[in-house]
C-alpha cells in the first residue's frame, strides 16, 4: 500500500480541543485511502520510510470540503423566474402559476440522460475545483418513476467517473406533478410506492421530503418516512423554510439525519433536533437569493449544541450558487457563524449530515481527503469572497490540482 507524507504544513485538524484542532508544524501520512499519521511535525515516527513526500511549505490544511444538500442533476434553469421576483412576485406566487419547481421538472423529464450527467458534470467541475470531494445530490426534478430513475442514475454516475464521492437522496416528495394534480394523496402513495423499486436499483441512500404549505403536509411527509423506515432508509427533510409546519419535530421522530433551511424553526423544534442528534443543515445561498428576512435561530441551536452544517443547496430555482466558499462567507456575514463554525460546517458536520463517520476530520483512521489552500490561517476561507485559494486536492491519498 502506498504511503505518502506531506510535511512543513498548517494543519486545522477540526479534531481535539485546540480551536480549529491547529498544528503550527505538521505533517500528515496517508496509507493508500487513509490516514495513518497526523501531528506535529517533531513527532513523526523515527525512521519513518515512505513511497512519496511532498514539503507543503507552510500552506493551510484542511479536511477536504463537502457540499450536503445539492440538487446538481436538472434541465433547464430559471433565470426568468429571477427576473419576475425582482418586479415583485413571490416564490409562492411563482410556484402556484405553475413555475418553480415544475418548470424544472418539465425540463428535467425532457433532457436525454447522456445531457443531464454532461450538465451536471459541469457544475460539479465547479465545486471540485473548490476543494470538495464529497457530495450529497437530490432526486426530485423528475416526479416520476422513470424520471427520477434517470435522475439518481446519473447522480451514481458522477460518483464513479468525476472523482467525488456521491451520496444520494430521493426527494420524490418534492411537489406534486402535472398528472396528479388535485391528487396529492394518489402522488405520496406513488412516491412510497417507487422507493422500493429505487432501492433495488442500488439508487438510494436516504430518502428526503419538503415540508411546507405549498409542498407536502407534515402527515403525507410521515407517510413518506415511514416506507422509508420500513426500507431501512434513513431520512432528511427540507423544514421550516417558508413557515413552521412542525416538519422539524416530525423528522426527528424518525431520528433524521439533517433538518435542512430552518429559517422559522420554533423552539419545541431546537430541542427535538438536540434530543435527537439531527444536524441543522444551513442554507445561507437561497435565504440570501430569495431575499429571506427571517433568521434560523442560530443562537438557539448553538446554545441546545445542535451541530450546523453549511451548504450551497445548489438548484435552479433559489440558490443557483456553485461556491462553497461563497457560502463560508455569507454564513459568516448573515448568519454570523464564526469562521470556525463556517469551515465545521462543510467538513465534519456535513459529513454528519450524510451520515458519514469516515471523513471531515484530519485524524487517524479518517480518509485521506483534504485540501492545501494558500492561506495563513483557516480564517481567510470565509473573509474572502471572490477568491479561489486551492493549491491541491486530495482524495483518498490522491492529488489533483484546481
Amino acid at each position: 500500500m502506498k504511503r505518502v507524507l506531506w510535511r512543513n504544513a498548517r494543519l486545522a485538524t477540526l479534531a481535539g480541543r485546540q480551536p480549529w484542532g491547529w498544528v503550527e508544524q505538521g505533517a500528515l501520512l496517508a496509507e493508500g485511502e487513509q490516514i495513518a499519521w497526523v501531528g506535529p511535525e517533531s513527532e513523526l515516527p523515527p525512521g519513518l520510510q515512505v513511497d512519496e513526500e511532498h514539503d507543503l511549505a507552510g500552506a493551510v490544511v484542511t479536511p477536504g470540503l463537502i457540499d450536503c444538500h445539492t440538487h446538481l442533476v436538472y434541465g433547464g434553469q430559471r433565470a426568468r423566474e429571477f427576473e419576475l421576483r425582482l418586479q415583485g412576485a413571490s416564490y409562492e406566487e411563482i410556484a402556484r402559476a405553475g413555475g418553480g419547481i415544475r418548470s424544472s421538472v418539465a425540463a428535467t423529464r425532457e433532457t436525454d440522460e447522456d445531457v443531464l450527467f454532461q450538465l451536471a458534470s459541469a457544475r460539479l467541475q465547479s465545486l471540485k475545483a473548490e476543494g470538495l470531494t464529497t457530495v450529497e445530490i437530490k432526486s426530485g426534478y423528475g416526479l416520476s418513476l422513470e424520471a427520477e430513475a434517470k435522475s439518481l442514475r446519473v447522480a451514481r454516475r458522477l460518483g464513479r467517473e468525476a472523482d467525488v464521492e456521491v451520496r444520494t437522496s430521493y426527494l420524490g416528495a418534492h411537489a406534486v406533478p402535472p398528472e396528479f394534480q388535485g391528487r396529492q394523496g394518489d402522488y405520496v402513495d406513488a412516491v412510497c410506492g417507487w422507493m422500493p423499486l429505487l432501492q433495488a436499483q442500488g439508487l438510494v441512500d436516504a430518502v428526503d421530503a419538503f415540508c411546507e404549505g405549498i409542498g407536502f403536509t407534515p402527515a403525507e411527509t410521515r407517510r413518506v418516512f415511514e416506507a422509508a423506515r420500513g426500507l431501512g432508509l434513513p431520512v432528511k427533510l427540507h423544514a421550516e423554510q417558508l413557515s413552521d409546519q412542525g416538519g422539524t419535530q416530525l423528522a426527528c421522530e424518525f431520528r433524521a439525519l439533517s433538518c435542512d433551511h430552518l429559517e422559522h424553526l420554533s423552539p419545541a423544534g431546537v430541542q427535538a433536533m438536540a434530543r435527537s442528534g439531527a444536524v441543522a443543515v444551513l442554507l445561507p445561498g437561497a435565504y440570501y437569493f430569495l431575499r429571506d428576512t427571517h433568521l434560523p435561530p442560530i443562537q438557539a441551536l448553538r446554545e441546545a449544541g445542535v451541530p450546523m452544517a453549511v451548504s450551497t443547496d445548489h438548484n435552479p430555482g433559489t440558490s443557483p450558487t456553485l461556491s462553497l466558499l461563497l457560502m463560508l462567507n455569507m454564513a459568516c456575514t448573515l448568519f454570523r457563524l464564526t469562521p470556525e463554525e463556517a469551515l465545521r460546517g462543510v467538513t465534519v458536520n456535513a459529513a454528519r449530515a450524510l451520515g458519514l463517520v469516515d471523513r471531515g476530520q484530519l485524524a487517524l483512521g479518517q480518509r485521506a481527503d483534504f485540501c492545501v489552500w494558500d492561506v495563513a490561517h483557516p480564517n481567510e476561507l470565509s473573509y474572502f469572497f471572490g477568491r479561489n485559494p486551492l493549491l491541491l486536492r486530495v482524495r483518498g491519498g490522491i492529488e489533483s490540482r484546481p
